[in-house]
C-alpha cells in the first residue's frame, strides 16, 4: 500500500505538477498518482475537490499535506537532503534561484504557456520585450549557477537534479517549445534536463495522454 497520493494535472500543460512530480520521484516517495484532465483557466472542479487551493499539484504524504510546489520541494528534501545542495553558500543561491522562478516571470508564463506537444517554433509575432527581459534574466540565472556551482556536471549544481532544477524544469520545455535563442551554457543545460530519464518519462507519459484531454486554448497559439 503506498504511503500517500499526489494529484497532478494533464502533463502536456501542467507546468507546476511537472514541479512537483519532478521532486516527488527524486526522493523516492511511495506514492499514488492521480491525474486529473485539466479544463482550463483554473475551472476544474474534480481538482477543487481535492486541493485546499484548488490547484495541483498537491501531496498528500503520512498525514502531511501539501498544496504549493516549492512546499512539495522543501518537504521532500527533508527525507532526501541530497535535494538541496550540501554547501551553506550553494544551497542558499539555490533557494534563492528556486524562490525566484516559482514567484516570478509571469510576462513569460502567459505568453509562453507550456505545451509538450507543440512544435518546435518561435512564437508568431515575436516576443514582447518584458517576455525578452524574463528570458535574458532566467539564461542569466542558468549560466551563472552552473559556472559557479555546477563543478562540471550537467545540471546547476553538478551531477544530481535538486530542487532548483525542478523548478526549472517547466521554463526549459517552455524554451524548447517555443525555439527560445538562450547563451550556450542555458542551452546546455536545456539539453542536458529535456534528456533526464524523469523528465524523458514525463514527456513520453504526455504524449500518450488521450487527445480529448488537449485544449484548444492552448493548441491554438501559433
Amino acid at each position: 500500500m503506498a504511503d500517500g497520493t499526489l494529484y497532478i494535472g494533464t502533463r502536456r500543460y501542467s507546468s507546476w505538477s511537472l514541479r512537483g512530480w519532478l521532486v516527488v520521484h527524486l526522493a523516492g516517495l511511495d506514492v499514488d498518482e492521480v491525474l486529473i484532465p485539466l479544463a482550463g483557466g483554473g475551472g476544474t472542479t474534480a481538482i477543487r475537490a481535492v486541493s485546499p487551493n484548488g490547484l495541483v499539484p498537491y501531496l498528500e504524504h503520512h498525514g502531511a499535506r501539501m498544496w504549493e510546489s516549492l512546499a512539495i520541494g522543501e518537504y521532500c528534501a527533508e527525507i532526501a537532503p541530497g535535494l538541496w545542495p550540501t554547501d551553506r553558500i550553494a544551497r542558499a543561491h539555490a533557494r534563492s534561484i528556486a524562490a525566484e522562478m516559482h514567484a516570478g516571470f509571469r510576462p513569460l508564463r502567459v505568453a509562453l504557456p507550456m505545451n509538450l506537444g507543440r512544435p518546435a517554433r518561435p512564437l508568431a509575432g515575436g516576443l514582447a520585450d518584458d517576455v525578452r527581459a524574463d528570458i535574458a534574466r532566467i539564461d542569466a540565472i542558468l549560466s551563472e549557477t552552473r559556472a559557479a556551482y555546477a563543478q562540471g556536471g550537467p545540471y546547476l549544481f553538478g551531477a544530481e537534479l535538486t530542487v532548483a532544477d525542478a523548478m526549472f524544469a517547466p521554463v526549459i520545455a517552455r524554451f524548447l517549445s517555443y525555439d527560445v535563442a538562450l547563451s550556450t551554457g542555458a542551452a546546455d543545460y536545456a539539453a542536458f534536463l529535456r534528456a533526464h530519464p524523469l523528465v524523458a518519462r514525463w514527456y513520453d507519459d504526455a504524449a500518450a495522454e488521450p487527445e480529448a484531454w488537449r485544449l484548444e486554448r492552448y493548441e491554438s497559439i501559433a
